[in-house]
């Protein structure tokens, strides 16, 4: 693995670094992670399937990723490392979203023929998050960017059909925003006297049950040795 990672950044510095100076790269946790200016995208996501020394020639996933409130929770981690937490927690309103690059387009790369995959990120502007299609390089990307738009309203030039695949053609919003409400916009119920579905405001608390925070994890650390149960029984 670690040579297959060194011939990979070795690839990557032969291709990338004359012509795409702001591309940059880092390797933590045995995976390659590539940032690439938006404008930039489609000219170094070719070069990352044609060139022989990469030969990406699958992309196993497109996702969205929304950074606002990144790191925030309603609960505190280091009050309660062992305990748990509360079984629910008033959900916060996160007014202050004005990140400078909240949005992002993570990309899964796999090269069969040097057994390596590659993580390429793209930031996106928070208040118009649009980028290039990679349908034109990789046709299996269709159906990831549809879901993005759908779940993160990303929107994708160049994408032959470009609409909602996981929710109702006339659903309001996208439901993995950040500030986009856990309970949802509306509800919805069988009216048996006018015979058909109807949608209704939410009557529903807002609450957070599952807590959003981001831990680190020991077992990554190096010369960490696992915790027994008895360890954890003593706390």
């Amino acid at each position: 693995m670690e040579d297959r990672l060194d011939d990979l950044e070795e690839a990557l510095e032969d291709r990338l670094e004359e012509d795409f100076e702001e591309c940059k790269w880092t390797r933590v946790l045995n995976e390659v992670t590539l940032v690439v200016p938006k404008e930039q995208l489609l000219p170094v996501m070719r070069i990352l399937r044609s060139h022989r020394d990469l030969g990406f020639d699958q992309c196993i996933d497109v996702c969205g990723v929304d950074y606002a409130a990144y790191g925030q929770s309603e609960w505190n981690a280091e009050d309660a490392p062992n305990t748990g937490f509360s079984r629910g927690a008033e959900r916060s309103t996160h007014a202050d979203i004005d990140m400078e690059s909240r949005f992002a387009v993570v990309y899964h790369l796999l090269s069969l023929s040097h057994n390596v995959r590659l993580r390429v990120k793209v930031f996106l502007n928070p208040d118009y998050p649009v980028v290039d299609s990679v349908m034109g390089i990789w046709n299996g990307a269709n159906w990831f960017e549809r879901e993005a738009f759908d779940m993160f309203g990303i929107l994708f030039n160049g994408h032959p059909d470009l609409r909602r695949i996981l929710t109702d053609y006339g659903f309001i919003g996208h439901p993995f925003r950040k500030d986009f409400p856990l309970v949802g916009q509306v509800e919805m119920r069988y009216d048996e006297d006018k015979g058909r579905v109807v949608y209704e405001p939410v009557t529903i608390e807002q609450r957070t049950l599952v807590p959003r925070v981001v831990r680190h994890d020991h077992r990554y650390e190096e010369g960490c040795e696992p915790v027994s149960e008895e360890e954890q029984a003593d706390g």
